[in-house]
C-alpha cells in the first residue's frame, strides 16, 4: 500500500478523500495548506500526493514549481481543482503534475488516477492490492424508510432484514419520524457492514449506492466506520 498526501484548504473534501484512500487500504496524511504540505513532504516522503491548485496562501502550481526547482518532485503528483481550464491542466502537466482532476471528483477517476500514477515509472508507491477496483456503480437509489405513511403504533416493532448478522432488531417507533427513520437506516447499514466484513465497495454495491454518498450518509448516521474496518478480514 502507498502513503498518500492529500492537500487541500477544504476541510470536508480533504475528509472525503482521507476516508476513500483508506478504505483501498492507503496510509493517508493531510495538509490543509503550503507549509503544511512541504512539512509532511519533508518528513515522511509520501509515494503519492493529491494537491488543490486554488489555497489562500501559496497555490498548488507554484508549490508544485517549487517541489520541481528544489528536487523535492520524486513522487507523483495529482493536481485537483474546481475551477480548472484547460490551460491550467496543461501548465500543470508542465511542471510535473502526472494528472489533473476537476472536482467534483468522481470516485472512478480518483481511483483511475491514483491506481495510473503509483505505477508509473518513477512513483514509488505500489499499485493498491485490489487493483483500486472503484465500487459505486450505483446512481442513487432511494434509502430505506425514505417514504412517509399514515399514524405510527406506538411500541417497538420488530424489523426483519436478510440473513445474517444481527439480521432481525427491534425499533421503538414512539418517537418523531426523523429520528426513527435514522435508528433504522443505521442498523441497516451497520448491519451490510459487518456481513461485508467492512468493505465500503460491496456495501455500496449492495445497497445501490454511489460510494461517496454512502460515506456522507455513514457520517451523517453516526456509523462507527473504525470499528467495521478492525473487523474486516
Amino acid at each position: 500500500m502507498a502513503t498518500i498526501l492529500v492537500v487541500d484548504d477544504e476541510l470536508g473534501i480533504r475528509a472525503l478523500l482521507s476516508e476513500i484512500l483508506t478504505d483501498e487500504g492507503h496510509t493517508v496524511e493531510l495538509a490543509e495548506n503550503a507549509a503544511q504540505a512541504r512539512s509532511v513532504r519533508e518528513s515522511l516522503r509520501p509515494d503519492l500526493v493529491l494537491l488543490d491548485i486554488w489555497m489562500p496562501d501559496v497555490d498548488g502550481i507554484s508549490l508544485l514549481k517549487e517541489w520541481g526547482a528544489t528536487g523535492m518532485l520524486s513522487m507523483p503528483v495529482i493536481m485537483m481543482s474546481g475551477h480548472g481550464t484547460i490551460d491550467t491542466a496543461v501548465e500543470a502537466t508542465k511542471f510535473g503534475a502526472s494528472a489533473f482532476l476537476e472536482k467534483p471528483i468522481t470516485l472512478q477517476k480518483l481511483l483511475r488516477a491514483v491506481e495510473v500514477a503509483l505505477v508509473k515509472p518513477g512513483g514509488r508507491g505500489p499499485a493498491p492490492a485490489n487493483g483500486g477496483g472503484p465500487a459505486a456503480r450505483g446512481e442513487g437509489g432511494g434509502l430505506p424508510g425514505e417514504g412517509t405513511g399514515g399514524g405510527l403504533v406506538a411500541a417497538p416493532l420488530p424489523v426483519v432484514v436478510p440473513s445474517g448478522p444481527r439480521s432481525e432488531q427491534s425499533f421503538d417507533l414512539d418517537r418523531p419520524l426523523r429520528e426513527a427513520r435514522d435508528a433504522f437506516e443505521k442498523s441497516y447499514f451497520e448491519f451490510h457492514l459487518a456481513k461485508e466484513g467492512g468493505s465500503m465497495t460491496r456495501v455500496a454495491e449492495k445497497t445501490g449506492l454511489e460510494r461517496t454518498h454512502l460515506y456522507r450518509k455513514l457520517k451523517q448516521l453516526g456509523v462507527d466506520l473504525s470499528r467495521n474496518k478492525r473487523g474486516a478480514a
